[in-house]
């Protein structure tokens, strides 16, 4: 082949060229390069003046030509990748391989009679430099420069990729694996012991290859470079007489011209010198074309940017395989951002009424077509589009029965894609069930997530019965539950079922009344005859240890009683304050003694009671809800006396810089945690421990005991800073900014840490189809 790509006046491929029509076929359906034979009827002929063959422009698409090397190259892909292929069978480290490839050292590949300048037996795969290979050379007799390669008292030495095909058709690979399991079996050093099974499984996996069809490890070695359909790697003219081109032209050009080069120095007998150089140059510039990223020195652009090479096309994120094939554009799909759904059943979603006719739009032009309305699918097509009365009606039919698939990327685990009974809403945003944004990692600041429709019975059945959200209650990962209410829900279930006395300030409506059951208190409730927070006494069946009920008058309130009445028989009576941990605990129980339908069904009424009672209860952050201590200032005070007592004894040399450090850092941690202490006290005696930011700490649905400190303490001890101020009390602004350091180093570690997670994961699956 030529380097040549195109005409740059004509702008048609040139002969023999990287884009020849003779090779590739034509540019124009069913027309030669010349003209002698144009339209169809000449279709399979081949032009005896150009030589095109007359069929399709799309054969360019299909068919593949070569370059015929004028010396063999390695493949890059097996020696240097990880594990050495080549290494591994040859016995060789990855440098003296390198050293072989790039024409810097002579192998022996048969020692026959040659001595080194000791007077000492050459060895097999010893290594020598080109003036000890001509010494050795020099002191062997002439005849053994004409004996059979065959001969065992030939010299043969060579370097390049021609050694290594004489090495690799050498290699016996039955005796090789015998030895390797042999050196693993019995060798004592751990180092070399490991190296052999590397070894052993690079040679076992060439055998196992070799049982269904002919591979030989010589094949590792190239003498013929396939060169891939022009319209895959296009040349498009531009505006102003320029061209845009793929990097695989380029890549392709430089190891033509090399080759090229390289034959016409051997035919002119150039010294071994320059012909060496110029198979070095062949096998760098081949190893570009397959892969430019793994040299040390890659073939860059005019922009220094480094050229996409074949394999470049084919791995990654954005390659061929996880790009194109993998990640197909599928039919029947839908994308929009989300927002809360509370009024959602478990297994609901709420899809768009526009986002529904398209998805479902061939289900309702059959049933157009079926109830006579229309006659054709263009005209059903035309009622859709107009969004008619009539559409929605059938809409309506056609979704019982035909759950939709939301997906959330990243997908990272087997919950990120699951099942939905779909309902039309108005508007444009996909509504979602609260319970469900934990499996998906799913929050209402903007989050997209993508629809699918299963179209086949056995898809639509599967979604039904394995991927339904409400059949989805447990986490994969460990077996507890997932969907697990949190925050509004969790602080509506805390506030329902925690108790209130009354004080003399405030006066709690049926405190210490007793009822008949259950039934009789919440008519009670319902009256505003009983708080929701009253402590009572009713009569309840209480499960016993056989399975049996034994109706008993026990202390509770009323909250618990409405809880309970959503609690199925078999889990008991549950009479405590339910936090969130406690909830994780029940609806695991639940799950235990009863089954997932009716697990979902009771996680519905949890959530519907938890926001309900949230509301309620108007709980809310308040500054009034922060209570600093009145100790604050003088427990700081007295800390700074113990800080100063510490310097004036550094100050007289008594201790060191370092014990300085460590004993004013205990003091400030000791009383940040005597703080942090009396602050918790504080806002848990506060209004019976009804203090709204303490109900959100301690029922567990949003807060942390440190972020109270922070608040009602103080900000505490920052990497190189001196704070003592509250939030409340208003920090500086400089103060602010310098303790918002270390947030935003963690934000930034948590977004890189995403990234590994994603690589981990394509490892490990890489790793499975392995096992598997």
């Amino acid at each position: 082949m030529k380097p040549e790509t195109i005409n740059y006046r004509t702008h048609k491929p040139e002969r023999d060229g990287l884009f020849c029509e003779r090779i590739f076929g034509p540019v124009k359906d069913y027309e030669c390069a010349c003209g002698k034979y144009k339209r169809i009827r000449y279709k399979g002929i081949v032009c005896d003046r150009c030589g095109v063959e007359v069929t399709e422009k799309k054969v360019r698409r299909d068919r593949i030509g070569h370059i015929n090397l004028v010396v063999p190259v390695a493949h890059i892909w097996y020696f240097r990748s990880l594990p050495n292929k080549i290494g591994y069978l040859l016995g060789l480290p990855s440098k003296k391989l390198d050293m072989i490839i790039y024409y810097e050292r002579y192998v022996v590949i048969q020692p026959g009679i040659a001595k080194n300048e000791e007077g000492e037996p050459v060895q097999k795969l010893e290594f020598l430099t080109e003036e000890e290979y001509l010494n050795i050379l020099d002191s062997l007799p002439q005849e053994n420069l004409y004996l059979e390669d065959s001969d065992p008292n030939k010299f043969i030495a060579k370097m390049g990729a021609e050694c290594l095909i004489d090495l690799l058709q050498r290699i016996d690979l039955e005796g090789l694996s015998y030895d390797l399991r042999h050196k693993a079996n019995n060798e004592t050093s751990k180092q070399r012991k490991t190296e052999a099974l590397k070894r052993l499984q690079v040679v076992e996996a060439l055998k196992e290859s070799n049982v269904l069809r002919e591979n030989k490890a010589e094949w590792m070695i190239m003498k013929v470079i396939p060169v891939i359909p022009p319209e895959l790697r296009p040349l498009v003219p531009l505006d102003g007489g320029r061209f845009a081109t793929s990097d695989l032209n380029d890549l392709y050009r430089r190891v033509i011209i090399r080759n090229n080069r390289l034959k016409r120095l051997m035919e002119i007998k150039a010294p071994e010198v320059i012909l060496r150089n110029e198979k070095r140059m062949l096998q760098e510039a081949v190893d570009s074309l397959l892969d430019n990223t793994r040299k040390s020195s890659a073939v860059k652009t005019d922009s220094n940017r480094p050229l996409k090479s074949l394999s470049d096309s084919l791995k990654g994120k954005q390659g061929r395989f996880r790009q194109n094939l993998l990640g197909k554009r599928v039919d029947y799909s839908a994308r929009s951002v989300i927002v809360v759904g509370p009024e959602l059943k478990l297994y609901e979603c709420g899809i768009p009424k526009d986002m529904a006719a398209e998805l479902y739009k061939p289900f309702v032009i059959r049933k157009l077509i079926e109830r006579g309305i229309v006659k054709t699918v263009k005209s059903a097509k035309k009622i859709i589009d107009k969004k008619e009365p009539v559409v929605w009606d059938i809409l309506e039919n056609v979704l019982k029965g035909h759950p939709v698939m939301l997906n959330r990327a990243p997908t990272l685990h087997r919950l990120g894609i699951q099942a939905f009974q779909p309902k039309l809403i108005e508007g444009k945003a996909i509504q979602l069930h609260p319970l469900v944004c934990t499996a998906f990692n799913a929050d209402f600041d903007g989050d997209q997530m993508a629809v699918h429709l299963p179209l086949g019975p056995e898809a639509i059945l599967e979604c039904q019965l394995l991927m339904l959200a409400s059949h989805n209650i447990l986490n994969p990962a460990n077996g507890s539950p997932i969907a697990v209410p949190s925050q509004d829900m969790v602080l509506g279930l805390y506030y329902m079922t925690k108790l209130r006395r009354s004080t003399p300030e405030h006066k709690v409506i049926g405190e210490g009344l007793t009822f008949y059951g259950p039934e009789e208190l919440v008519i009670a409730f319902n009256e505003k005859r009983v708080d929701i927070n009253a402590p009572v006494k009713c009569r309840i069946d209480l499960l016993q240890p056989d399975g049996s009920y034994k109706a008993e008058v026990i202390e509770t309130t009323a909250g618990r009683v409405i809880f309970n009445q959503a609690v199925p028989d078999e889990a008991g009576y549950i009479n405590e304050v339910l936090t969130k941990k406690a909830l994780r605990d029940i609806i695991g129980d639940i799950l235990k003694v009863t089954d997932v339908p009716r697990t979902a069904a009771l996680l519905d009424e949890i959530k519907d009671m938890g926001y309900g009672f949230a509301f309620r209860g108007g709980l809310s952050f308040s500054l009034g809800d922060i209570m600093i201590p009145d100790e604050k200032q003088a427990m700081i005070d007295a800390a700074n006396t113990k800080v100063d007592a510490i310097r004036g004894n550094y100050g007289m040399g008594l201790i060191t810089q370092n014990e300085r450090y460590n004993q004013v850092i205990d003091v400030w941690t000791a009383t940040n945690a005597e703080l942090t202490e009396l602050a918790m006290k504080n806002i848990r005696e506060d209004n019976q421990g009804f203090n709204s930011v303490f109900m959100m700490l301690d029922s567990g649905a949003r807060g942390s005991k440190e972020q109270i400190r922070q608040l009602t303490g103080m900000r505490g001890l920052m990497a190189k800073l001196k704070n003592l101020t509250l939030v409340v009390e208003k920090l500086l602004r400089i103060q602010f900014f310098l303790t918002l350091k270390k947030d935003y180093r963690f934000l930034n570690t948590l977004s890189l840490l995403t990234v590994h997670v994603k690589v981990l994961q394509i490892r490990l699956l890489k790793r499975q189809m392995q096992v598997t």
